[in-house]
């Protein structure tokens, strides 16, 4: 294989490199920008100036170089440069480090060596060269370091001078050379660590970090949901360490970096962020080896990297283990609570663990197939772990969904879900989640608001750095009033999820209930750009071009809209804003025909938006007997306006607990 993989490689470089077996009769100097490569002599230099290079460091500039403007994965460059001998991938990027550095090169301005995130790298650079004669080999069986890059035979700066001949090399005394090399990487990445370092973070600065989907490395596809779960919990325990100093960037934004191609810059840009943290998964036996390596974006310099081989039981002390390192790394203040959670064993049954992350999987695929193959993983993880509290809140979360979409009977859902949170808060009062879900039930189904507003408050508390949790805060706010609260919340999760389209559209729902129009349709658009499905995507949407007196816009949204109920709504609405009289009442006529059983707050919407006040209150009252949903946003609703100044108004906010 070393052998077909080394003709490979002299395929790729050219037919102008020579054979092992004499001298070539040209050799190349390569010019790139005010630098010039001289792979013969084995010299870098910018306007005559020479610049110092380890002889790896000094390989890999020549391998790049020679390949210029395409994509070198790291296993390319690592069989490359090193051919037969074992070399971790972490130190790999220390090389690339020193490079840059050599190079003058970053992030913000990457002229030459440009990091593919968790890919590879591609020398952006102009390559010229210029052919002229070689000289002459100083010694029978030396190589040139070029050669050394294309044939079976190592480079030349690991081949002994004195008394060897290459080919036999013994073992001892090539690790002896390669150790002496990275020893010389290591004094050389110091000294310029030393001199480039920044200095300490001052006490106010906000460090901002993303966290890369996973790599499966496993070499087995359905391993994804292993890859996919733990990005979530790296995500997550880096977001608990210290919120007011660290935002980790949530999982929707990064998700969308998986399997592609994008410049580690270019995410640096999209996401704002000073660093970036990098993880792959290999599979080996019963155990599983996870490697980890911390990037700054700034000048694309590696940090740290570590690997780490463990049995599936121990990951979340993996977990632990990274995100001690990185806020060490990043210089993170951690307070001796903070030290002390990190410190703490998370034991968890490896088979409950891996049925968690099954249903974690599919309940994110978001279709009712996957919801159910969702609640049997999270029901198995309860079964095979009763003290695993997370399991509880999710199996608590697929249960009030069914209910909610009638896949299951409503009355037994909820109960169930009730009992599943409940359950998970007795196991463990400090988890951020279960209130969140604890708040979900107390509003859906309990309508007590000032009871889930505290609970959501206290989610906060516990997790400030969850964009989740801090939508569901700003939602709340929001349906008690609190305008002011809601909108700083709404801007938070936009900054801690930039690319998740929920974050935008939550913003939007905000602006849309205080009568920012403006700013509600252009936050809808943008979420809806991020992600065409967003909820309730077109139907906000819809909406707010009908208060804004463009109707003739909503018809066009609401074309998008697959869901009937909501669509039929839409159309009664529009259709009556247009003084499109017979076909707004015939929509009307279809939604409460087909639909009143379960969107009596809807036909609520369209009463109320017509004016006929006394059909309007009959469905509201209708939709409080179901409980339904929609409720929630009673006293906010721009579709309600026209209810506001009668008296039975004030008297159903308070019938359903909500504020005047």
């Amino acid at each position: 294989m070393l052998r077909k993989a080394t003709e490979e490689k002299r395929e790729l470089i050219g037919s102008h490199m020579s054979p092992v077996n004499g001298p070539p009769p040209m050799s190349r100097k390569y010019r790139f920008g005010e630098f010039l490569l001289d792979p013969w002599r084995h010299t870098l230099s910018r306007a005559d100036s020479p610049i110092f290079l380890t002889p790896k460091a000094f390989d890999l500039l020549v391998y790049l170089v020679q390949n210029p403007n395409r994509l070198v994965s790291k296993e390319e460059l690592l069989q490359a440069v090193w051919q037969d001998t074992f070399v971790e991938a972490g130190n790999l990027t220390q090389y690339i480090s020193h490079l840059r550095k050599a190079l003058g090169d970053n992030a913000e301005d990457a002229r030459w060596i440009v990091t593919i995130a968790r890919k590879g790298y591609q020398f952006a650079g102009d390559v010229v060269f210029s052919d002229e004669a070689g000289p002459a080999r100083q010694a029978a069986g030396q190589v040139s370091v070029s050669e050394g890059l294309l044939t079976d035979a190592p480079p030349a700066s690991d081949v002994p001078k004195i008394g060897v001949a290459a080919n036999k090399t013994s073992p001892w005394r090539t690790s002896a050379v390669v150790a002496s090399s990275i020893f010389m990487l290591a004094l050389v990445t110091y000294l310029s660590w030393h001199h480039f370092r920044s200095p300490a973070l001052p006490e106010t600065h906000e460090i901002r970090l993303a966290v890369l989907p996973f790599e499966n490395l496993t070499g087995d596809p359905n391993k994804e949901y292993l890859a996919d779960g733990l990005t979530e919990e790296m995500i997550s325990q880096l977001g608990r360490l210290n919120p007011q100093q660290l935002k980790v960037i949530a999982r929707t934004s990064v998700m969308g970096y998986k399997h592609s191609d994008v410049r580690l810059d270019q995410i640096g840009r999209d996401l704002s962020v000073q660093y970036v943290l990098e993880n792959s998964l290999r599979e080996s036996g019963d155990h599983m080896r996870l490697t980890a390596q911390l990037i700054q974006v700034k000048d694309q310099t590696h940090l740290w990297s570590q690997d780490y081989d463990y049995p599936v039981k121990d990951i979340l002390i993996v977990e632990d283990d990274v995100a001690r390192a990185i806020a060490h790394e990043v210089q993170l203040r951690l307070s001796s609570q903070q030290q002390a959670d990190l410190s703490q064993s998370r034991p968890v049954n490896p088979e409950a663990f891996d049925a968690y992350l099954q249903g974690y999987y599919f309940f994110e695929r978001n279709t009712d197939k996957d919801t159910d193959k969702a609640a049997k993983y999270f029901q198995r993880a309860t079964e095979l772990d009763s003290s695993y509290a997370l399991a509880w809140v999710w199996l608590s979360r697929v249960r009030n969904w069914q209910a909610n979409t009638g896949a299951i009977p409503a009355e037994e859902g909820r109960r169930a879900a009730r009992e599943a949170v409940e359950r998970a808060l007795a196991l463990n009062p400090n988890l951020a989640q279960a209130h969140i879900q604890m708040g979900r039930i107390k509003q859906q189904i309990d309508l007590d608001w000032v009871g889930a507003d505290a609970s959501f408050r206290r989610a906060v508390e516990l997790e400030p750095g969850n964009p989740g949790t801090v939508r569901m805060a700003a939602f709340s706010a929001e349906m008690l009033s609190r305008f002011d609260e809601a909108l700083q919340l709404d801007r938070r999760a936009v900054e801690l999820d930039p690319l998740n389209a929920e974050s935008w559209e939550f913003r939007g729902e905000t602006e849309f209930s205080i009568g920012q129009l403006d700013e509600a349709a252009a936050d809808s658009k943008k979420a809806l750009e991020l992600n065409p499905d967003v909820w309730p995507g077109p139907i906000l949407l819809s909406q707010i071009y009908v208060v804004q007196g463009r109707p003739q816009n909503a018809l066009a949204e609401i074309e998008l809209v697959r869901y009937d109920p909501a669509r039929g709504f839409l159309y009664a609405v529009a259709y009556y804003a247009l003084g499109r009289q017979k076909e707004a009442d015939t929509a009307l006529s279809e939604l409460i025909a087909k639909y009143h059983a379960r969107s009596a707050y809807d036909i609520a919407q369209v009463y109320a938006f017509r004016k006929q006040s006394n059909e309007a209150f009959k469905w509201l009252n209708q939709a409080y007997a179901q409980r339904d949903s929609g409720l929630i946003g009673t006293n906010v609703d721009p579709l309600l306006k026209n209810l506001h100044n009668d008296p039975r108004f004030a008297a159903f906010l308070k019938k359903i607990r909500l504020p005047n």
